[in-house]
């Protein structure tokens, strides 16, 4: 099954519950990751965005936010610290 994430602007309750089944669903740091780059890539917003937004309206649990934004995170970081060496 093919799921676009295409919300953009739009953000509806479909998308929304749509967005935290995919969430749930990825359970690997390589998993989150490959999703991410995905999701970034079809839509104007990061995701990121999209999970504090989540967050901010309580359509997921913290736990579940935390895990996404901390890998999302040591992958930048990551990325940044192989850059200035």
């Amino acid at each position: 099954m093919t799921l676009s994430f295409n919300i953009g602007n739009f953000f509806n309750d479909s998308s929304s519950d749509a967005l935290v089944d995919e969430l749930r669903k990825r359970t690997s740091e390589e998993g989150i990751l490959e999703f991410e780059e995905k999701f970034n890539s079809k839509n104007e917003k990061n995701l990121h965005i999209h999970i504090c937004r989540l967050l901010k309206n309580r359509s997921i649990s913290r736990g579940l936010a935390s895990k996404w934004l901390v890998t999302i995170i040591k992958n930048k970081e990551s990325k940044i610290n192989a850059l200035q060496n």
